[in-house]
């Protein structure tokens, strides 16, 4: 990582910068909080998150008592220089409220990510009555088969030019590939970083 030096930051008056804390995996906007070139420092060596308190007048690391820490994956400066984007994998719910983001809504991961969740749950807890359920108990050959089978019937329909048919043949396809993606133990950042590899 660049020390705050080389960032060449634009510091408030009071000699701080907004960090954005971002979740690697999911992309999801976990926090916001402030670090002086102490705090970016600390946060640097010790691999934790670390912020300047403005309430506190200290550093504090986040989750020093609830647990819930913050590693750093990888820390970024926006093109003006004047604020962190820091990516993170969070140990437990980064909200004091017990949520997994202070921004939660319905829409803060985008809902493929949010259906990438349910399809976990539904293999964790294989819970009677789903389709997902039934899926995982069929085991890799048959979601495998189902894959094949939706993104042939994908294919069909973009060459008949339906748009509407291809894209509900489309989210099917996607259904699918989540449920093979989690039998595979694989997810959607796995894949993301699969393609910024070969994009580089």
């Amino acid at each position: 990582m660049k020390t705050f030096d080389e960032l060449n930051l634009t510091k408030s008056a009071d000699g701080l910068i907004p960090a954005v804390i971002q979740d690697d995996d999911s992309l999801r906007v976990l926090m916001l909080g402030y670090m002086n070139q102490e705090a970016y420092e600390r946060t640097c060596s010790s691999g934790l998150v670390t912020f300047w308190s403005r309430s506190r007048g200290r550093l504090w690391v986040k989750g020093e008592t609830s647990g819930n820490c913050l590693h750093v994956c990888r820390i970024l400066a926006d093109c003006d220089a004047d604020t962190l984007l820091v990516r993170v994998h969070a140990d437990g719910p980064t909200c004091h409220r017990g949520t997994t983001s202070c921004f939660d809504t319905e829409d803060s991961e985008g809902f493929v990510r949010t259906l990438q969740r349910v399809v976990q749950q539904r293999h964790a807890e294989m819970p009677d009555g789903h389709y997902t359920t039934h899926l995982f108990a069929k085991g890799v050959n048959k979601i495998a088969q189902k894959v094949g089978e939706e993104a042939v019937e994908t294919v069909i329909e973009a060459i008949d030019g339906n748009r509407e048919r291809y894209i509900y043949e489309a989210g099917d396809l996607i259904y699918h590939l989540l449920v093979l993606n989690e039998q595979m133990g694989c997810t959607l950042a796995d894949l993301e970083r699969e393609l910024m590899a070969r994009h580089k």
